[in-house]
């Protein structure tokens, strides 16, 4: 916390004030990278749904390697099971979820098959970038077609991802 202070130009008990622990300031940063990712990934109506499924995985492998440590810290170190960091990593991926199921105007049984679907690829993708983080054994490219097969599967013949897209 000190060297956040000094880094910052601040004193610690300022730093202490706004972020009682060490907890408190790693949530409000991953909070705030998590805001960022979601930024990155808006929906573009005009794509067919493939194109903006591999430009949102592209801008979570952006997010994921810019924010390394992080993302790292919060999915394997002493803070992967704490419930605010959890509720921060759920919030992202349940907004990423309805973000997938709106581009693709599902509604009804359709859309909760697909939500079904996407609720354990995001999981799925969030695993595999962590791994690919920590582990630096797959290049990039086979991380994203990976992901891509994986949505393949697991949305079936539920969702056409090459589809044009839907007028609204």
């Amino acid at each position: 916390m000190a060297e956040i202070a000094n880094h910052a130009g601040v004193s610690r008990a300022l730093v202490y004030r706004y972020f009682p622990t060490k907890r408190d300031l790693f949530a409000a940063i991953y909070q705030r990278a998590s805001d960022r990712l979601l930024e990155a990934t808006t929906i573009q109506p005009e794509l067919p749904l493939a194109e903006q499924v591999v430009a949102g995985l592209e801008a979570h492998f952006d997010f994921f390697v810019a924010n390394a440590r992080t993302v790292v810290e919060a999915n394997r170190g002493a803070l992967a099971g704490d419930p605010v960091i959890q509720d921060i990593i759920n919030a992202e991926l349940a907004s990423l979820r309805r973000r997938l199921l709106d581009a693709a105007s599902l509604h009804g049984h359709a859309r909760a098959v697909a939500s079904t679907a996407l609720h354990g690829w995001l999981a799925f993708v969030r695993v595999v970038c962590v791994d690919w983080l920590a582990d630096n054994k797959l290049s990039r490219r086979e991380v994203r077609d990976m992901c891509l097969r994986a949505l393949v599967s697991a949305l079936g013949t539920s969702v056409d991802l090459d589809a044009p897209p839907r007028r609204r």
